[in-house]
């Protein structure tokens, strides 16, 4: 489906299961796509357990840009997105993540999203070689909510303190950009999302 925002259109895939327990949104990183292999290793597994899955491409992605721009137009069109597919998909709470840059602004937007959780897939800690630049704050701008963290132990862009979320997941030997490590991705996941499922 298409969406209209404030920043222009955003492309978004929806998948339904069987029986529909809640509603989990997923975006990707600044230049990728939602067919990224650790979005659809999420996806399927949240499907199996009751979440409509929600895979977002967003408005400057749709436009053919691979920067996202202005962080505060790219939440704004975030929230408007989310309250979109809220109405649409009024089931369950809501959990949104992405990786990379979409990770950011699924943190920074949890709270105005009403969202009760997150999950961050190679949150981008800080900028390579400059660790001095974190962006700490962003990951804990989600405040009470849970934020479940997956990074590569080889990323580059760093990986977050275990302290500074509810859970943090390192896949071993991985970059940034995740090239094995799929059905690890999904032991760390699954067991958060089965309770947003109601059935934990």
């Amino acid at each position: 489906m298409r969406i209209e925002t404030s920043a222009g259109p955003a492309d978004v895939e929806v998948d339904m299961p069987g029986e529909p327990r809640f509603l989990l949104l997923l975006t990707h990183g600044s230049g990728g796509g939602v067919e990224a292999k650790d979005i659809l290793a999420v996806r399927d597994s949240a499907v199996d357990l009751g979440a409509v899955v929600a895979r977002v491409m967003q408005p400057y992605r749709v436009a053919g840009r691979r920067a996202p721009g202005s962080a505060d137009k790219q939440d704004a069109a975030w929230l408007e997105i989310v309250a979109e597919l809220r109405d649409r998909y009024p089931v369950g709470p809501l959990v949104q993540g992405g990786r990379s840059n979409g990770a950011r602004v699924a943190c920074r937007t949890a709270v105005a999203a009403g969202a009760r959780g997150v999950l961050a897939l190679s949150f981008p800690l800080h900028p390579p070689g400059k660790p001095e630049k974190t962006r700490r704050e962003e990951l804990l701008a989600t405040g009470d909510i849970e934020v479940v963290v997956v990074n590569g132990a080889k990323d580059p862009f760093g990986v977050p303190e275990a302290a500074d979320a509810a859970q943090v997941g390192v896949i071993p030997g991985q970059p940034h950009s995740f090239r094995t490590g799929f059905g690890l991705i999904v032991e760390i996941v699954e067991p958060w999302l089965r309770r947003w499922s109601g059935q934990d």
